[in-house]
Parts: C-alpha cells; sequence; structure tokens
C-alpha cells in the first residue's frame, strides 16, 4: 500500500499547486485537506474489506452490492486511467528525474526509460508472485528510509537558516475553485491509499490484515507527505519551485547542491520504479477477477496459483502506450478526478448495502467517515471540472466506455 500510494503525485503536485495557489501555506493546507480526505476513505475501504474479502477493489464492491453495470464502469476506470494511467504517469515522471540525475543516460531516446521501467515491472512479477513481492517490498523499504532521512536533513537545514525567502507567484487560479484543482492532484496523491484491496484474496487473514494495512499506511503516508512538502516548499524559494514538475530537485539543489539535488533525483526514480511494481503487481488481479466474471476475455484468467501472467502483459503494454502519448500535467489533472469519482463509487455501496439490507457496517466511524469522503470527494470534483471542463470530459468518457462495455457484453 505504501509503495503504491507515494509515487509520482507527491514529487511534481506542489510546484504546479505553487503557481494555482501563489501561497506556501494553501498549498500545505491543501496537502493536509487531502490527507484527511484520504484517511477517511481509508476508513471506509477498511468497512468494505472486512465484508468483502476477495481481491479486486471497486470492481468487486460495485459488482456485488450495486449492480455489474456499476463494477463494468469501475473496472474499466482501474483499466484505463487508475493502473494504466498512474504507471505511465509514474513512468514518464521517473525518467525525467532520472536523465536529470545521470547525465550519461541523457541521449537515450525519449520514452525508453520509461518504457523500460514499465517492461521490467512486468518481468518481475510474471515469474512468481512471491519472488516478485520480495524485490518489490526490498526497493520500498530502501526507499523509506532514504526519504525519512531526506526529511530529517532538509528540517534540520529549515530550522536553522531559515526559509527561502523571496517573492511569491502571482495566482493563476486564485479562489475556491483553484484550491479544489490543487486538492484534485493532491487526491491522486494518496490515491493509492486503497491499494490493498486489490490483493485481499491472497492476504493472510484479509478481514484483519487488509483493514490494518489500509489504516496505518495511510497515517504513515500523510505524515511523510507532509514533511516531504514542507521540504519541497521552504527549502527553496517560491518563485524557484512555483510550475516546475521537478520540485523535489530544485528543493534538494537549494538545500546541498548539485550533489544532493542529483542523489535526491536518483532516490525519486528509485521511488516511482516501486510505485510502478506495486501497480503492475496489483492490476492484473484486478483484470483476472474481471476475466473470471466474463466482463474481460478468458484468456486473462488466474490459472491456479500460477500469477495472472496475460493480464499482466496486457497492463504492460498499455502502460507503455499511455507513457508515450501524454503529457505530466494532463495526466496529473484527468487521473485525479477521474480515481475519485471512482473510489467515491464503491464508497457509496456501504450505505446502498445499509438501505437495501439491513447491515450495517461493524464500526464506529460508520456513517461519518464514508460520508464526509464521498462529500468532499464530489464536491472538489465538481468544483475542479468547472476549471478544467476538458479533463471532466475525458474522466466522463471514461465512464461511459464502462458502460457501453457492460451493454454490448450484455447483449451478446
Amino acid at each position: 500500500m505504501v509503495g503504491d500510494t507515494i509515487g509520482a503525485g507527491v514529487y511534481t503536485t506542489s510546484g504546479y499547486a505553487l503557481a494555482d495557489l501563489g501561497d506556501r501555506w494553501l498549498v500545505m493546507l491543501a496537502w493536509a485537506v487531502g490527507g484527511l480526505i484520504a484517511l477517511t476513505g481509508a476508513a471506509s475501504y477498511a468497512m468494505l474489506a472486512r465484508r468483502l474479502t476477495e481481491s479486486g477493489g471497486e470492481y468487486l464492491y460495485l459488482s456485488r452490492d450495486m449492480h455489474p453495470a456499476a463494477g463494468s464502469v469501475a473496472g474499466y476506470v482501474s483499466l484505463l486511467a487508475g493502473f494504466t494511467g498512474a504507471i505511465a504517469l509514474a513512468a514518464v515522471a521517473a525518467e525525467g528525474y532520472a536523465r536529470s540525475a545521470v547525465p550519461a543516460i541523457r541521449d537515450l531516446p525519449g520514452g525508453a526509460l520509461a518504457a523500460g521501467a514499465v517492461l521490467a515491472a512486468g518481468l518481475i512479477h510474471v515469474v512468481r508472485a512471491e519472488a516478485g513481492a520480495a524485490v518489490h517490498d526490498l526497493l520500498v523499504a530502501a526507499k523509506l528510509a532514504a526519504l525519512i532521512g531526506f526529511c530529517l536533513f532538509a528540517g534540520w537545514v529549515i530550522l536553522n537558516r531559515g526559509a527561502a525567502a523571496g517573492p511569491v507567484p502571482v495566482p493563476a487560479a486564485p479562489g475556491l475553485a483553484g484550491f479544489a484543482a490543487t486538492l484534485v492532484w493532491v487526491s491522486l496523491s494518496f490515491s493509492g491509499f486503497n491499494a490493498a484491496v486489490y490483493v485481499a484474496g491472497e492476504a493472510r487473514n484479509p478481514a484483519r490484515n487488509v483493514p490494518r494495512a489500509l489504516l496505518g499506511g495511510t497515517a504513515c503516508v500523510v505524515v511523510l507527505y507532509l514533511a516531504l512538502n514542507a521540504a519541497f516548499l521552504f527549502a527553496a524559494s517560491p518563485m524557484a519551485v512555483a510550475g516546475q514538475a521537478e520540485v523535489a530537485g530544485v528543493a534538494a539543489g537549494a538545500l546541498g547542491g548539485p550533489g544532493l539535488r542529483r542523489a535526491v533525483e536518483a532516490l525519486i526514480a528509485l521511488s516511482l520504479v516501486t510505485a510502478i511494481t506495486s501497480m503492475v503487481l496489483a492490476a492484473p488481479r484486478l483484470y483476472a477477477r474481471m476475466a473470471a466474471d466474463g466482463v474481460l476475455p478468458a484468456f486473462l484468467r488466474r490459472r491456479g496459483d500460477e500469477p495472472p501472467r496475460a493480464a499482466i502483459l496486457l497492463q504492460v503494454g498499455l502502460a507503455m502506450l499511455v507513457a508515450a502519448a501524454s503529457g505530466l500535467r494532463d495526466l496529473l489533472g484527468y487521473l485525479g478526478f477521474t480515481l475519485s469519482l471512482s473510489a467515491a463509487l464503491a464508497v457509496t455501496t456501504l450505505f446502498w448495502r445499509h438501505r437495501r439490507t439491513g447491515e450495517r457496517p461493524a464500526s464506529r466511524l460508520y456513517p461519518l467517515a464514508p460520508a464526509l469522503f464521498v462529500a468532499a470527494t464530489l464536491a472538489t470534483g465538481l468544483l475542479a471540472a468547472f476549471r478544467q471542463p476538458s479533463q471532466f470530459a475525458a474522466a466522463v468518457a471514461t465512464l461511459l466506455l464502462g458502460v457501453g462495455a457492460w451493454w454490448v457484453r450484455t447483449r451478446r
């Protein structure tokens, strides 16, 4: 869950957010609000995971508790945006940081590193699930240790010399709509909080361990994100950070010069590779579940205890295609909006089932946490849609594709 969540969003969002909002503390407030929303989401998904302990995520919850058409929509959102788009985003960002950190690879063709990272992740997981998980866990442990070390060093420098001064950028999108658009990007950075539910069927004692992973992992990520963004925003002058995609590299250069910048950029490239391996581990389990239900072609099904190899190869191919065709900022907005809608729809099944069957989730946080998550997600998404109608249209098109696929399947 931690490896999936700490991906491209946290290393790219704050530069764009500062350019839009024009105030460091407003950007920090957006991260705090986004963390609170993610915690309510994790609590809500924990309620879902205690009852349905199979793999499948939103597709499973919606198809079982609401309607197969709703499950089909969530499945295609995961296929086209939730995993494919997010893997592509992480791969594109990883290439940008790797090229900056290692001058010797700058002559490689554009997109080659991004494609190579996705392909390597697929090869790790296509052989044996246990081997892929072990490699992934080792990479995540190294990533967390390095990120915590960077936060401690940045905190020591900033406390001793003070925050970097300088003029602030003129806000490009002031007001509530600009703050909502930033929250959409921030929500994308937290979107992996629900990653554990996609592999719940392969967990030991999933009714206990999956909720623990959701809640404990999300809380750790919130604390780490706040520390990282404080370092990114206050280490360098506001004008040096505003509008920059590689905001972490800018901050590291301000803290310790070119040497530290290259080291941090290499660390972030590694961090993004672990996000890719997390998603290439989780996503094919969802596609295998959809194939078993007849929503996707039968060849994507899982055979016994073997990894879903055909689904892994499908995911790798789609992600490489999107990485080659998309820009970083466009992916941030589209993915944040689309994934937020899908997660909110999944959480509404708690209320749907309670009203239809009388079964109330066994949690003291019900109905407060699910209600806050759904309301905050929908309000943020709608406000951002008024500012970015093209990305809203792309998200709606993705949802309609899921409905269309379900209709064609039922007609056949």
